[in-house]
């Protein structure tokens, strides 16, 4: 069994700062992507960005120049830093992981539970 454990949400204020975190735990023989989506009431779940296992990212054009993803893959974790942080960043944020599980042998997609991060004005 995976499983993604987010940490690191909260409420801050606007042009401040959040980092997030999700740890991939369980029966995991090898993670390809990490990332993260984000889900604001009212609308769809929405990529914010992800990073391959060698190291390459990618960004929603709305965060780029803010957001920063990493991930330490000697610890399966992934991290989102996120900075000069806006009121429409308010949103429940998902961690997503591609990866292959002893049990399965093939890639699936597991989702963490989400933690929320409001920004207010």
């Amino acid at each position: 069994q995976v499983q993604l454990v987010e940490s690191g949400g909260g409420l801050v204020q606007a042009g401040g700062s959040l980092r997030l975190s999700c740890a991939a735990s369980g029966s995991i023989f090898s993670i390809k992507t990490m990332g993260w989506y984000r889900q604001a009431p009212g609308k769809q779940r929405e990529l914010v960005a992800h990073i391959t296992s060698g190291g390459s990212t990618n960004y929603a054009d709305s965060v780029k120049g803010r957001f920063t993803i990493s991930r330490d893959n000697a610890k399966s974790t992934v991290y989102l830093q996120m900075n000069s942080l806006k009121v429409e960043d308010t949103s429940v944020y998902y961690c997503y992981s591609a990866l292959v599980s002893y049990g399965l042998g093939y890639v699936d997609d597991y989702w963490g539970q989400g933690t929320q991060a409001t920004v207010s004005s």
